[in-house]
């Protein structure tokens, strides 16, 4: 069961869910919109190899935009810090950004019960498209559960801004 636009209001204001910076307009019929924050991250090493640590750097998103080329992939993370205990948050990209050939998060959407930061967005570009800081470009979902809840205690607890995979940190 998804919640509704009014439903995300209440439990947001309840505690249930977490937002913060929290705007009632951004709570649409069932959904909360997210904006995009400051920052990003783009990869360095030649291959990424899911054993090692990544090398990256991270830059600001300038005011007057950021264009990507087509091909592009980066990181960036929303405004808002976001989460819940009580509910699984999926994130999907905007549908009129979708529409101008930016995906978000095409796979890796779901966000564990119990994890609370900046959420991380994986950000290609299929045709060129300027990104400004502080733009709606995605939007959390939030879903009922069913079964026990254990909560998430892992390496992205507590994101603070665009966080580069930790994949090598698995015990494989």
């Amino acid at each position: 069961m998804i919640l509704t636009g009014q439903e995300i209001i209440k439990n947001t204001k309840d505690g249930k869910i977490k937002i913060d910076p929290f705007h009632e307009g951004c709570a649409t019929t069932n959904s909360y919109d997210l904006k995009l924050g400051t920052n990003y991250i783009r990869y360095t090493s030649e291959i990424l190899d899911p054993k090692t640590e990544s090398q990256f750097i991270s830059s600001p998103i300038p005011p007057e935009g950021l264009t990507l080329d087509k091909g592009d992939f980066i990181l960036a993370s929303s405004e808002e810090k976001v989460g819940s205990d009580h509910f699984v948050p999926l994130i999907h990209a905007k549908s009129g950004i979708a529409r101008l050939g930016l995906f978000i998060h095409v796979t890796a959407d779901l966000i564990d019960i119990g994890s609370y930061g900046n959420v991380t967005f994986q950000l290609y570009a299929t045709l060129p498209v300027t990104i400004y800081p502080g733009m709606a470009i995605a939007q959390a979902t939030f879903w009922v559960p069913k079964g026990e809840i254990k909560l998430y205690d892992g390496k992205y607890q507590g994101s603070d801004g665009p966080q580069p995979s930790r994949i090598h940190m698995d015990k494989t």
